[in-house]
Formats: structure tokens, sequence, C-alpha cells
């Protein structure tokens, strides 16, 4: 399926002088999450770097008009797939492109070794990518290339794209999803649901605040840690947190009630992961979402939710974790399972919607 050799990733470090206006200066850039690691051995994600937004002002630089924007994800993802989820739910399919990259790392330039996301040749290469009919990329890394000459930085998805401007507006999920809620409203097909309503807003924010750090980076921590000590403590904090969602959720249906959330869909993509990789790929066995009743149901609420399915490829997920970090993995070995029917019926109704 792959080369070893190819996927044996060389560190980098850089010192980034010269900054576009596009995306805020960090001074130690790395190159790969597998350079994000601290002299104590533990996982410290870079800040992303294209900031910019979309707003609803017409007279703005990147103002939300229907087929101006593109997103690029990858389906293996999570904070991709979020933005893919909210694409769906949203309704703004037919107003905002996207299309995926290769579930497994690949060379991105000639050049030196670096790997990363990678375009396929052809729609029917790698079923579920395509390649970038957009600027003819062969890689993710060449898109950062077009939209900023002097980057120096990571090269991950998601990307938000600026047809006409051919640059990125914004590669920070968590305000990507912001703009889907919002500022697309005057063309989007489901404009009145709010994931992020004024009532719920400071509830949502403190939610995030602990799911992000422990959760959602939290089985990263878990995964990348290089020693010993950052690996207990942030397997700690993860099942500190995973026991208080499920405690949560046996009083309410979603994380901050009864109501979906931009909570639940930035929780979700941890959590359909989590027993299909993360356990095993991350050594995050100490306990399984299917071995939490509320959690479990929870993530097959959401699942089950309309738009929210078809953001989710398994096969994608699994091949990119198992054959993309070899330091981890070295010989590429997918598990066979554990194939979970997240389809299946659960016990959320329980609740009121």
């Amino acid at each position: 399926m792959f080369c070893l050799r190819s996927l044996l990733l060389p560190k980098y470090s850089f010192t980034l002088s010269l900054f576009s206006h596009n995306y805020k200066p960090i001074v130690e850039m790395a190159r790969s999450s597998l350079d994000e690691i601290s002299d104590t051995g533990a996982f410290k994600r870079s800040a992303s770097t294209f900031r910019n937004f979309i707003s609803r002002d017409p007279n703005s630089q990147f103002p939300a008009e229907s087929g101006r924007y593109h997103l690029y994800i990858s389906y293996a993802c999570p904070w991709a797939c979020r933005c893919l989820a909210y694409l769906n739910i949203k309704g703004l399919n037919k107003a905002i492109s996207f299309s995926a990259v290769k579930p497994i790392w690949g060379r991105i330039k000639e050049s030196d070794d670096l790997m990363g996301w990678v375009f396929p040749e052809s729609k029917t290469e790698v079923l579920g990518a395509e390649p970038d009919h957009l600027n003819g990329a062969k890689s993710v890394r060449e898109l950062y290339e077009i939209a900023s000459t002097n980057y120096a930085g990571k090269y991950t998805v998601p990307i938000l794209w600026d047809k006409k401007l051919k640059t990125i507006v914004n590669n920070e999920s968590s305000e990507i999803i912001r703009m889907f809620n919002i500022e697309f409203n005057d063309i989007a097909e489901n404009r009145t649901l709010d994931l992020y309503p004024s009532e719920l807003k400071a509830q949502i924010d403190e939610t995030n605040e602990w799911i992000y750090p422990d959760i959602n980076n939290g089985v990263y921590k878990c995964g990348f840690a290089k020693k010993q000590e950052p690996y207990n403590d942030a397997a700690r904090q993860l099942y500190e947190a995973l026991d208080k969602c499920e405690d949560i959720l046996s009083k309410q249906r979603y994380i901050c009630g009864n109501k979906l959330t931009e909570a639940d869909i930035r929780l979700f993509v941890t959590l359909i992961r989590f027993d299909e990789v993360y356990a095993v790929h991350f050594k995050c066995n100490k306990k399984l979402i299917r071995e939490y009743p509320n959690l479990f149901n929870y993530t097959k609420d959401i699942f089950q939710f309309p738009g929210i399915s078809s953001t989710v490829n398994m096969e994608h997920i699994k091949l990119h974790y198992y054959g993309s970090h070899p330091s981890i993995n070295p010989f590429g070995i997918v598990p066979a399972g554990p194939n979970i029917d997240y389809s299946a019926p659960h016990d959320r109704e329980r609740f009121s919607d």
C-alpha cells in the first residue's frame, strides 16, 4: 500500500521572518504534527495561521457569495470534518464546494522528504478523494505556497479557499464553523438552524474550554507523547473529561442541554474516531466509548443527525492514522475491527428535543 522508507519523517524547525498579511506570525513553525513535541516529550499543537473572516457585509474583503469559496478537507481529519458537517447541516452544499485529499500522507514536494496531504492523480485512484481541479495542486503544500510565497508553517486541512482571489481565507476550523453558522445565512438552505445561539454562547464557550484540550486535543497528547509522564497526564485528563461527559449526558440529550449545538459537533468528531483509532493507535485504551452507555448512544445520535453520517469515512480515517505515522505504527498495519454500527438504535429520545 505504501513504502515504509518514504514515510520516515525528518524533523524541521524554522524561524519565520517575513509574513503575509493573510496570517499571524509564529516564531517556531512546525512542519507536521510529528514535529510538535516539547523538550519534556509532550505534544503541543501549533496555532493556525490564516485567520481572515468571511462576512455577510457585501463590501468586506471576503463577502459571503455563493460559488466563490471552496473547502479542502481530509475525511480522516476531525478538524476538517467538523467544517464539512456544518456545510451539510446548514445546507451550504450548493453555495460552497468541497473536495477531499488522499487519506495517507505522501511526499508533498520533490525537493525534500516532508510528508503530508496529497491529492490523487484521478478521481478513481482513491474512492472519496479527487484531484485539485481549482489550482491543479498536487499537494496541500502547494495551496499554501500559492497563497503565500514565504509561508513556513504546517500544511494543514481544513482550508477555506477563495476562488476569486486565489488565496486561503482561513485554516482554523473553529472559526470556519462560526462563519458557516451565521455569515452565509442569506444563501443557506437551513438558515434557521443556529448552532451557536445567543442564549447558549457562554455555556458553549465554557464547554469548549475543557473539551478541546482534554478530549479533542487530548487524544493527540496521548498518542504523540514521547515520555511516560506527559502521556500519563494526558490520559488522566482525557478520562476525567470523558467521565464528565458521561455524567452530563445521563441528564440531557446533548452536551449543552436538549438542543444540538456547536459543542456537540466538536465533541462528536473525536468520539466517532475513538474506538476505531485512538484506543489502539494513540494508546487511549483505559476505557472505550462503547463502554460508556450515554456517550456511546450520544455518538450514535449525532451520527444519525441529517447530514452527519456522510462526513464519516471510516476507511479514510483508519488508513490515515495507521498509515501516516510510522513512528507510532512502523509497518502500517490497519486493524481489522471493531467496525461499529453507528446507525444502530440509540436511547437518546428519552430526553425532550
